[in-house]
């Protein structure tokens, strides 16, 4: 049987991590909050594990991350997840050109892209890059 993990918090970190669970932007993190506030009141880490859906080792490791970094050890670090396929600095002026000789099928530039880029993607993947290219413009 392993060790109890004890989590203490005083009233300024525990807002901290209200906060952090309440209004952050990222989803994981409001997560990872709720995680070290819910061991905080006792609960053990088996109980929160089936509350999230995920293994008591996961929770865990968060406990232990949050209790050597801090807060900021719950965000997810640089350069984790997958690398993108097309990338907005060199991959959009040949992307808007090759849609602008093919409007009306993506399906070509499509084509067209994964020759001169030497790059295979997915007719899905080509869409998403262009709604967050006309996003970037537009936001």
């Amino acid at each position: 049987m392993g060790r109890f993990i004890k989590i203490t918090l005083d009233d300024k970190t525990r807002a901290t991590l209200e906060d952090g669970y309440r209004r952050d932007q990222s989803h994981t993190f409001r997560q990872r909050c709720q995680i070290v506030l819910l061991k905080a009141e006792g609960r053990k880490s088996k109980e929160i594990a089936a509350l999230f859906g995920c293994g008591e080792k996961s929770v865990n490791d968060w406990l232990h991350r949050y209790r050597s970094e801090g807060i900021n050890g719950l965000r997810t670090r640089v350069g984790r997840g997958r690398p993108a396929i097309l990338s907005a600095e060199t991959d959009a002026a040949p992307v808007r050109q090759a849609v602008m000789q093919h409007r009306q099928r993506i399906s070509q530039a499509k084509a067209v892209l994964e020759e001169d880029l030497g790059k295979e993607f997915s007719h899905r993947t080509l869409v998403r890059f262009l709604k967050n290219l006309t996003a970037d413009i537009s936001g």
